[in-house]
């Protein structure tokens, strides 16, 4: 396994950086196996991201209809509210992610009320029957952003969820809001191929310099993030200011 830094020049740059990545991983990933999964995540720089990939010219090489997008985390909130990872990336990727295969994380007004609980339990059945006889399905890619305290998906710092070895937990009370939540748990996030961290601005330079120089998973989630093959830090320079040229890829 490998981890790699690659710091892009501002914003703007990382968020089409990234999303050229993300279509090349989509393109090898059908080309050696037929089809591509991925797993998505929130957050201005994710939106950022899928608006770049539905832009891109390279989105027509990608078979949509042998994709499937699933979830890292999302926000227990109804069906369609603004506030959900989901609703980003429909209203982001649009026509491609209408062609895809979605499953998205159940809402607060789906089958199980307002049980999280329930509601990760079902999504944790999900993962399991979607590739018989696999625990979990074969992630291409994972992404992630990183909280300015260090969390990734919805494991924050020193939270229940930081301990699990479930594959799926619900989240109450967690530190930004909404309190309740859904989420992968880290040993579920570490059975994905490829993952990328993705990072933007200074004030998130902090933690992802604890992250890198060897911080404890409990207390910096980011930091106990592994892809099975690659681990991929995908940074603009605010985000790297506080790195050593040691561990700094400029590109």
């Amino acid at each position: 396994m490998s981890t790699d830094v690659v710091v892009h020049a501002d914003r703007e740059r990382l968020a089409q950086a990234v999303a050229a990545r993300f279509l090349v991983r989509l393109l090898d990933a059908q080309a050696a196996r037929g089809e591509a999964t991925v797993v998505l995540t929130g957050g201005t720089i994710a939106a950022a991201v899928y608006w770049a990939v539905a832009a891109s010219p390279a989105r027509h090489a990608v078979d949509w209809s042998r994709v499937s997008f699933w979830w890292g985390d999302e926000r227990f909130l109804p069906t369609g509210h603004p506030d959900r990872n989901e609703t980003q990336a429909r209203e982001a990727l649009g026509d491609l992610f209408a062609q895809a295969r979605v499953y998205p994380m159940p809402a607060s007004d789906g089958p199980d009320g307002d049980d999280p609980e329930a509601a990760a339990a079902r999504y944790a059945e999900q993962l399991r029957a979607a590739e018989h006889p696999a625990r979990l399905p074969h992630f291409d890619l994972l992404l992630l952003g990183v909280g300015e305290d260090g969390h990734v998906a919805s494991v924050f710092p020193v939270q229940p969820a930081a301990y699990e070895t479930r594959a799926v937990c619900a989240v109450r009370g967690a530190p930004k809001p909404p309190p309740t939540r859904i989420t992968l748990t880290l040993p579920t996030i570490n059975t994905a191929e490829q993952v990328g961290l993705i990072a933007s601005g200074a004030q998130k330079a902090g933690a992802v310099e604890l992250a890198l120089a060897g911080g404890g998973w409990v207390q910096v989630p980011a930091a106990g993030v592994r892809g099975v093959d690659r681990t991929l830090w995908l940074l603009d320079r605010a985000a790297a200011s506080r790195l050593g040229p040691h561990i700094r890829a400029l590109r």
